[in-house]
């Protein structure tokens, strides 16, 4: 129900609001702020997304939680459609969504209100770095060499027969 509610009182915000801003300065400033406002938020978006996504990766070479710098990207990418979308509602939104401590307190908030019941990076048997072996013995120590082959098992060759030497006559 809440989003119904939002998809209908954000349209009639944005139109009030370009009525009053209109009146105060008149439809070619009110334009061309809307138009500079999206120009500006592109710039901003692709320079913050663009440290979010370092950040990102960082925390994957890293192996560490990825769960703060994968919400950034997510507030990025919202305040861009934000941004993108005509209206000072939606802009003002956009921007408050570019500034790092407001992105901050709304994961913050959001990870208070959400408990995680296991974190698990790898393939299901706990958490492991790079060159450590798995607890529980499954590893096999072994020792190989590389066998000879017997010139008998070469495979014949058929010179125009169609077949390809894989399968017996």
């Amino acid at each position: 129900m809440w989003l119904f509610a939002l998809f209908v009182a954000i349209p009639i915000i944005e139109i009030a609001l370009f009525i009053q801003v209109g009146g105060w300065i008149g439809t070619w400033p009110t334009l061309l702020i809307v138009i500079v406002t999206a120009i500006l938020g592109t710039y901003l978006v692709r320079q913050q997304g663009s440290a979010a996504l370092l950040r990102l990766r960082q925390s994957f070479s890293q192996l560490s939680d990825p769960t703060g710098a994968l919400a950034d990207g997510a507030m990025i990418l919202f305040s861009g459609a934000l941004l993108l979308t005509p209206g000072f509602f939606t802009d003002a939104v956009g921007f408050a969504l570019l500034a790092p401590p407001v992105r901050r307190y709304i994961y913050e908030a959001v990870r208070s209100r959400v408990t995680i019941q296991t974190f698990d990076m790898g393939s299901g048997q706990g958490a492991q770095h790079r060159g450590e072996r798995p607890a529980g013995g499954d590893v096999i120590d072994g020792e190989w060499r590389e066998a000879e082959t017997p010139e008998t098992t070469e495979i014949p060759k058929t010179p125009s027969s169609g077949k390809s030497g894989w399968t017996r006559h």
